[in-house]
């Protein structure tokens, strides 16, 4: 039994214990774990927080850029930014909570070294450093926050993500190099082949082992797809919790391609680079936007290789941005739990 296993033997063995072999109280709020990075994150964990108290978001620890890289790059840290805005999204919609969900996401504008800092950053970073523990010290940052939902890293170290890329080069567009860095690979031109993980066998958190382990439902995206969403799927142990759970598996597409990154994706085509990065995973449910989905047959065919039905939905602001709507995405989440689940209703 190779170390990975046997650690995962034992998580698996505590999620067990910490439920008792005990079903499930009817009425009880499921058990929601949300895996992401940036915005796709934010939004769906905006939704999220609406329909279940028992909310963690698991994030990637990949970015390089901003103020998080500077942080990472001057303090050796794990980079906060996604971090923390995954716990502005879990912020209430009272004054408490927008508050603060204002004061972390603020950005200082100088001309000296703190220009452009997010204040949250500062403070998650503060408090890695005075309690030497990660994962204590988000847990003190949402409790301070009022935060619906807990924030943990997908890794305890800072990842370099690097991309393959066909046409990087506009000169060579048929030639494919590397190109490192997750800040680079979201904007790079030519188009990505794949992405992976320096360190290749990153060790997961712990408590994000469990919470995958112990969830009724995992939602993985929306998302930019090579530096945000797949990148969950590199981390041995994790990916190693996605297909064993119990869970069911929900993927939420994006609403369009992303500059740069997935330029020109149909929906299928997103689902066939998560394949070719993860070909044992397991889904169950596959949500769109029912407006962004040009051939509905696709799509369903592109799904059932991994299992999964398509669920359609309006889930997009009707301004005309490419940006969920929290109380539309919360809706489909919310029909996708009671019609697919195992154990609701939940209320």
């Amino acid at each position: 039994m190779t170390g990975r296993t046997l650690r995962l033997s034992r998580l698996r063995r505590a999620v067990s214990d910490g439920r008792g072999g005990r079903a499930r109280r009817r009425g009880a709020q499921p058990k929601v774990v949300a895996l992401g990075g940036g915005m796709g994150l934010s939004a769906s964990l905006a939704a999220l927080r609406r329909i279940t108290g028992d909310l963690t978001a698991v994030v990637t620890v990949a970015d390089d850029g901003g103020s998080s890289g500077r942080l990472r790059d001057e303090l050796g840290v794990l980079p906060p930014g996604d971090l923390r805005k995954a716990l502005a999204a879990l912020c209430g919609d009272d004054d408490w909570g927008q508050t603060w969900s204002r004061v972390i996401q603020h950005r200082f504008q100088s001309q000296g070294d703190l220009h452009d800092h997010a204040v949250g950053n500062l403070l998650i970073v503060a408090l890695w450093e005075q309690l030497g523990d990660h994962v204590q010290a988000l847990d003190l940052v949402g409790r301070l926050l009022g935060a619906h939902g807990r924030v943990l890293p997908m890794s305890a170290v800072p990842l370099e993500l690097q991309a393959l890329v066909k046409g990087h080069d506009p000169e060579h567009p048929d030639e494919i190099g590397t190109v490192r860095g997750q800040a680079t690979v979201a904007l790079t031109p030519g188009e990505v082949q794949s992405v992976h993980l320096v360190p290749s066998d990153p060790p997961a958190v712990p408590e994000a082992v469990a919470a995958v382990l112990d969830a009724d439902w995992v939602v993985l995206g929306p998302g930019s797809w090579f530096s945000s969403v797949i990148p969950h799927l590199l981390v041995p142990e994790l990916l190693d919790a996605l297909t064993e759970t119990k869970a069911r598996r929900v993927l939420s597409l994006n609403l369009a391609p992303q500059p740069g990154e997935t330029d020109g994706f149909s929906p299928q085509r997103h689902l066939e680079v998560l394949g070719r990065h993860a070909p044992k995973l397991a889904l169950d449910v596959v949500l769109a936007d029912e407006a962004a989905v040009p051939d509905r047959a696709l799509l369903k065919e592109a799904a059932q290789r991994f299992g999964a039905a398509v669920e359609l939905a309006p889930v997009a602001r009707t301004d005309g941005t490419p940006r969920h709507d929290p109380e539309l995405l919360a809706a489909a989440y919310d029909r996708i739990f009671r019609m697919h689940g195992r154990i609701g209703p939940w209320r």
